[in-house]
């Protein structure tokens, strides 16, 4: 994986460039950062935090990967401090955060393309329309659009057996909302995973497979997988660094959060991570195959953090 050869001379490249917000003395830090959520905002998460040990050795940072919901879940019960997010969090949500005394700051950290892949010897579907995908994934179609050839005419009578995340991943939210038109809504007959390696492993076995996640793991492996483009209305389109940034690929562009709660915001080692994370994540993002966001969003980002840090240390 890329991330892995950036991380070998990272510590070495953010030591000599001052890139951090840790210090000399900052190795006193200690403490476990407990993180769990998205397993979309997975890779950023922890390529900043293998950088962070290198600054800060005795504070260990566990990062779970029970998708956004799941996460959301812990995080409201105060099980974890910081929460990966591919979504916002719902309404539901904040008001269980709400009930057990939990306050929290949203940052957006990146953004994501989801990636529609297919297997690569499909040689007959290059692109799909969203009225295609919609076709395919709203809930009328469940035991009902079963073969490729009812998809679109031309495709081969084959059988259509889709993967993707489990309806506790933000990426399943984002995907429904975006192609269905309502989040959460959608076909049950498919096969589902919190893990992204589960589905890419699913489709890269399956000549009729058709599936959805990150685009960061259609980078990770796309030597076992073929990029499907969608057509948003404008013509077909891949989602890339560059069509992500510019908004060409829609509508499975998104924002990437991490979650910070009050109770966090005391503790000067999870403190000194969500900063070391904003100062560095433009530069990390784009390496584990995110999309940086403008510097100008990471400084309103750290100044919104340090305004909700300065609220809970006063306390």
């Amino acid at each position: 994986m890329k991330s892995m050869i950036f991380l070998l001379i990272g510590g070495f490249f953010f030591a000599a460039c001052g890139g951090d917000t840790a210090s000399q003395g900052d190795n006193a830090l200690s403490g476990t950062i407990e993180i769990d959520g998205s397993s979309t905002v997975y890779p950023v998460t922890e390529a900043i935090a293998e950088e962070f040990r290198a600054v800060a050795p005795d504070v260990h940072v566990t990062i779970g990967v029970s998708g956004t919901g799941g996460g959301f879940k812990k995080f409201s019960r105060g099980e974890t401090m910081i929460s990966n997010a591919s979504r916002p969090i719902k309404d539901s949500e904040a008001q269980t955060c709400k009930e057990n005394g939990i306050e929290y700051v949203e940052l957006e950290v990146a953004y994501d393309g989801l990636a529609v892949v297919a297997n690569p010897e499909n040689d007959w579907c290059d692109y799909l329309t969203v009225e295609e995908l919609k076709k395919i994934w709203e809930p009328e179609a469940q035991g009902v659009i079963t073969n490729w050839n009812q998809v679109r005419d031309g495709f081969p009578d084959a059988p259509l057996n889709l993967f993707g995340p489990g309806t506790a991943s933000g990426t399943f939210d984002y995907f429904t909302e975006a192609i269905v038109g309502e989040s959460g809504k959608s076909r049950g007959d498919f096969m589902p995973s919190e893990d992204d390696h589960v589905l890419v492993q699913g489709v890269a076995g399956d000549k009729n497979a058709l599936g959805f996640f990150g685009l960061a793991y259609f980078e990770e492996n796309a030597d076992k997988l073929k990029l499907v483009a969608v057509d948003g209305g404008d013509g077909p389109v891949k989602p890339s660094l560059e069509t992500v940034m510019n908004g060409t690929y829609k509508p499975l562009s998104r924002p990437l959060f991490i979650y910070v709660s009050s109770e966090g915001a005391k503790r000067p080692e999870v403190v000194e991570f969500v900063e070391f994370y904003l100062n560095n994540a433009s530069k990390i993002a784009e390496d584990v195959g995110y999309v940086p966001a403008p510097q100008s969003e990471y400084d309103e980002q750290m100044k919104k953090f340090k305004e909700f840090v300065a609220k809970y240390q006063q306390q």
